[in-house]
């Protein structure tokens, strides 16, 4: 991702300004972070060598609370991402109602191409590098691209160590031994459930016997798969980062998460048939579910496009270019902001339960996510009624006025 990343989301961070008549001002200092942290990070490789790293951790916005982002380990991460990024989730924290702000965090690295102790020292030294920013009240960090709850589990220990004191309010989605939250690791898969089902109802469509397709088959994309065949919904092609499947009779979720574990991609599945990731896209579906990383839908493909309903699991999956051609076409997108929140929902229960030092049962964590994502959805639907705009401009606009009511509310300091 370029600066093509941040500008994307000024243009409809703009939209959004003018379609919400805030305050000219609140919209200017909305259009800057409000802090970019980079540092390097020295790393002592297996092979006795010192390697040395980039990383970052922005705060957008915090008005409405602490940062809240993921952290992402990825080779091609840069500034500008993770500016987006953490842009984005200041407007996905207020479209689902959390007191949270917007934050993100990033390396530039392989993690494949590492080992464990290589990734734990990295891990280790990065948290170090950003500690000033960290914090249950200041910042909170979630896993991301190429993270996971291991990574998350050496950062709170790194900070915990730093501070002196034990601190599970620092960092969401930790193992369940130190603090983690039952529910917390499908929950970005339930809330796109959750969203699709509430788009379907509202367009007098059925899940029953609707056929989907899915672009990525991770930490997302394969819970999601299993959501949605056990809503009674064919899942007619899945695409990753190796080619991609398809069966027009419904692929089965359990096979492939399978030869997905075996072979580390859906590429040779015996239960469809080889297809390329552009052929998918144009496939005759009900839902389309980009669930890996950001630009997947261009202009191209918004073009082709086969499905009547799009509901971004993956943060900015949709180039701006492609927005009006969807729009054109009737085909209704349920934005990022809103249709992936189900995670950060989550890390708030999660960061909630740290503070209360209680745990919540599985069924409590899924009955209130549910609950949050359907509430989150209705406004937003309802939002774009009331401006006649699609539900991408109304979640924008919402956010904007939601965090301008804040910034009002405190005055700006001194």
């Amino acid at each position: 991702m370029s600066t093509d990343s941040w500008e994307a989301v000024l243009q409809r961070l703009d939209d959004a300004a003018t379609l919400s008549g805030v305050d000219p001002e609140i919209h200017r200092m909305l259009r800057f972070p409000r802090r970019l942290l980079e540092v390097s990070i020295p790393v002592r490789m297996d092979d006795g060598h010192v390697e040395v790293f980039t990383g970052w951790r922005v705060h957008h916005n915090t008005v409405r609370g602490p940062a809240k982002g993921g952290i992402r380990f990825h080779p091609e991460v840069d500034a500008s991402e993770v500016s987006a990024l953490a842009a984005s989730m200041t407007l996905k924290t207020a479209v689902a109602g959390l007191p949270f702000g917007g934050g993100k965090g990033g390396v530039r690295c392989d993690p494949t191409t590492m080992s464990d102790g290589e990734l734990e020292r990295l891990t280790r030294r990065y948290t170090w590098e950003i500690s000033p920013l960290l914090g249950p009240d200041i910042d909170v960090p979630a896993p991301d691209v190429n993270t996971d709850e291991r990574v998350m589990a050496w950062l709170m220990d790194t900070l915990s160590m730093i501070r002196g004191h034990d601190l599970p309010g620092s960092v969401t989605g930790k193992p369940l031994a130190i603090g983690g939250s039952p529910g917390h690791a499908g929950a970005t898969a339930v809330g796109v459930m959750v969203c699709a089902r509430a788009a379907f109802d509202q367009l007098d469509m059925t899940m029953a016997g609707s056929r989907a397709v899915i672009q990525g088959f991770g930490k997302v994309g394969g819970p999601l798969a299993f959501l949605l065949t056990s809503a009674g919904m064919r899942v007619v092609a899945v695409a990753d980062a190796g080619g991609a499947v398809h069966n027009p009779g419904g692929l089965d979720p359990s096979a492939l998460s399978d030869h997905v574990v075996k072979t580390g991609s859906v590429v040779g599945f015996e239960g469809g048939d080889a297809i390329t990731e552009s052929d998918m896209w144009s496939l005759d579906s009900e839902l389309a579910v980009p669930a890996a990383l950001a630009g997947a839908i261009d202009k191209r493909v918004a073009e082709h496009l086969g499905a009547k309903v799009l509901a971004e699991a993956a943060n900015g999956p949709t180039t701006t270019d492609a927005d009006p051609i969807l729009d054109e076409r009737g085909i209704v997108v349920i934005p990022d902001i809103l249709a992936n929140a189900g995670g950060v929902t989550a890390s708030y229960f999660e960061w909630a339960q740290g503070r209360q030092g209680f745990a919540w049962d599985e069924d409590t964590v899924a009955v209130r996510l549910r609950a949050s994502m359907d509430s989150a959805f209705a406004n937003v639907w309802a939002k774009a009624d009331a401006l006649g705009v699609s539900l991408r401009r109304a979640a924008f606009a919402l956010a904007v006025e939601r965090v301008a009511d804040a910034i009002e509310a405190r005055g700006l300091f001194p």
